[in-house]
């Protein structure tokens, strides 16, 4: 078996950011044998040359983050006399960010995940949508931003989930045919409410696995293709008749999922922020 190519992360912070992107980048090659290091909180020479023999013992392509110039120029000299590729990156966003406002960023690690207000109301999103899964506590989802609405099985918890990571409070209710959801739904002011669609096909493949992990092997209406699609008629005519945005997610991942339900609150709020801007005055 060949050898796979190594990718060393290595950053002055968690090592997050730098995570994410690599694997944004290793998506596009699929099938590719690579084995990814991650080597956080390397704030000084002394951290850096510890982790540099095993660097030196696996080599491949080195990816990093670092605020410290001292700290990067000796990285990029160790890679550069074992030769291997040292890349930084964030370098170009930070130089056309740098040019455009005139400034230069500073260095300092881990900047991102200072805990400010931002921080602070994503922990309250996470707090909220945990607390208001799978229809709980309908009375108050009138605090939610968002309130995602679907059969068993469309994706909404993870959806909720990965959108209140990113600082929105999050509510969903599935739909059912024989238990009408709450009249609260329908006279909701604040949330945006979406509903989340798929394809039979895909929702019975996905509701079967689910029961095979539970050991649940008898046929049942859960995973009849006739119940199915009326289940998903039934929630496209509640979605029609109270004109919520639909979302099919047969196709999409949860993050693709997320990033449409973002695009239409933020068009929904630049629509009302204009409506202001245009309304009359008092006579």
């Amino acid at each position: 078996m060949a050898e796979p190519l190594h990718l060393h992360l290595i950053s002055d912070s968690t090592g997050e950011t730098l995570d994410m992107l690599a694997k944004a980048a290793l998506a596009q090659f699929e099938g590719a044998a690579i084995e990814s290091h991650l080597w956080p909180l390397v704030r000084s020479r002394q951290g850096l040359e510890r982790i540099m023999a095993d660097v030196a013992d696996k080599p491949g392509i080195v990816l990093f983050t670092l605020a410290s110039p001292d700290i990067r120029t000796a990285l990029e000299e160790r890679c550069r006399l074992l030769g291997l590729k040292a890349v930084s990156p964030l370098d170009p966003v930070l130089s056309s960010l740098g040019d455009t406002l005139g400034r230069q960023a500073k260095a300092r690690p881990g900047r991102q995940h200072t805990m400010d207000e931002a921080y602070f109301d994503r922990v309250d999103a996470i707090h909220y949508t945990i607390a208001h899964d799978d229809g709980l506590l309908s009375e108050e989802w009138e605090e939610a931003d968002i309130v995602l609405a679907g059969v068993s099985r469309s994706s909404k918890t993870p959806t909720s989930i990965y959108l209140a990571n990113r600082g929105y409070k999050t509510a969903n209710i599935p739909l059912v045919m024989e238990s009408p959801p709450p009249d609260s739904l329908f006279r909701l002011k604040n949330p945006l409410v979406v509903g989340l669609t798929t394809a039979p096909k895909r929702l019975i493949e996905i509701r079967r696995n689910r029961l095979l992990t539970l050991n649940e092997r008898e046929r049942t209406s859960y995973i009849d293709e006739e119940r199915v699609s009326e289940e998903l008629k039934y929630a496209r005519r509640l979605f029609a008749d109270n004109g919520w945005p639909v979302i099919d997610v047969t196709r999409r991942s949860i993050e693709e999922t997320a990033a449409a339900v973002i695009r239409i609150l933020q068009q929904r709020r630049d629509d009302s922020r204009q409506g202001e801007l245009i309304a009359p005055g008092p006579a």
